[in-house]
């Protein structure tokens, strides 16, 4: 990783917090917002994982908040597949996947 002035990481860093507390909030409450407002957060969320940020305060902000660690997995997926997920997770979302793909088959 480059130089990162501590200030901007700082700030990243509190960016990318304060969004995946907020994600998580929406997840698992009943805060009512629009499709559209949830995009959005997402989107925020997503451009702030996307920065450069110090490898254990992200393994920390990811470990602390489960939506943002979805969202990161989802992000890296053609890197890293489904690396964040227990194994047992991600061969229950693959079973799932394969039954819901055979009986929209069947219904052609």
């Amino acid at each position: 990783m480059s130089a990162i002035p501590r200030e901007t990481v700082k700030n990243r860093l509190e960016s990318v917090i304060g969004l995946a507390r907020l994600l998580e909030r929406v997840d698992n409450t009943r805060v009512a917002i629009s499709p559209d407002q949830y995009q959005a957060l997402v989107h925020q969320l997503q451009r702030a994982l996307a920065q450069e940020l110090p490898q254990d305060a992200l393994l920390s902000v990811l470990g602390e908040y489960p939506a943002a660690a979805e969202l990161y997995e989802n992000q890296h997926y053609a890197q890293s597949g489904l690396s964040r997920s227990s194994l047992e997770r991600s061969v229950q979302s693959e079973m799932l996947a394969s039954q819901l793909i055979a009986r929209a088959a069947r219904k052609d």
